[in-house]
């Protein structure tokens, strides 16, 4: 069962890159990113790694991405500046890559090697989720909360540099 989940996951994140990178609207390239980020936080979860889980969306899925948002609200990039003509150079270094990739599977699949059995559970205790919970949220409050309100200024700032923009357009 967890291989379904496994294969799903890995369809997923590798249809949402390629989307990423083959979108001409930066905001649907930006909502493919974070389809990407979501299933990959999954795969965290399907490995029990739930706090990496939790970072990913918290990290990659809400501030990265947000600030790509942010950027290109404030460029405003235009499709014509964005692409040039390098799709031929693009696509060799790609196939060049897939390439790779298969002979690198072919030759680990080919390997007779010992079979590794799976890692044993660890006793349970205080998971490291709930240990780095209370050190954040009470020997690190102030500077969690500092960083918190960095980010909400930055955040304010753009919106308001973006549409001082829009209104300068308009006259």
């Amino acid at each position: 069962m967890s291989l379904l989940f496994f294969f799903y996951f890995a369809a997923v994140i590798v249809g949402t890159g390629i989307l990423v990178v083959s979108l001409r609207n930066p905001v649907y390239s930006a909502l493919s990113l974070l389809i990407l980020f979501f299933h990959v936080a999954g795969l965290y979860v399907t490995l029990h790694a739930e706090f990496l889980a939790a970072v990913q969306v918290i990290v990659y899925a809400g501030a990265i991405l947000v600030l790509y948002l942010f950027v290109v609200m404030l460029l405003s990039v235009k499709r014509e500046d964005r692409y040039h003509g390098q799709l031929p150079v693009a696509g060799l270094l790609g196939v060049t890559v897939m390439t790779e990739a298969v002979l690198l599977f072919a030759s680990r699949s080919g390997f007779a090697g010992a079979e590794s059995s799976p890692a044993e559970p660890l006793a349970e205790s205080a998971g490291n989720t709930e240990t780095i919970g209370e050190v954040l949220y009470s020997t690190y409050l102030f500077p969690f909360e500092v960083a918190s309100l960095i980010l909400l200024v930055a955040m304010i700032g753009a919106i308001i540099l973006a549409k001082r923009d829009l209104f300068e357009r308009e006259q």
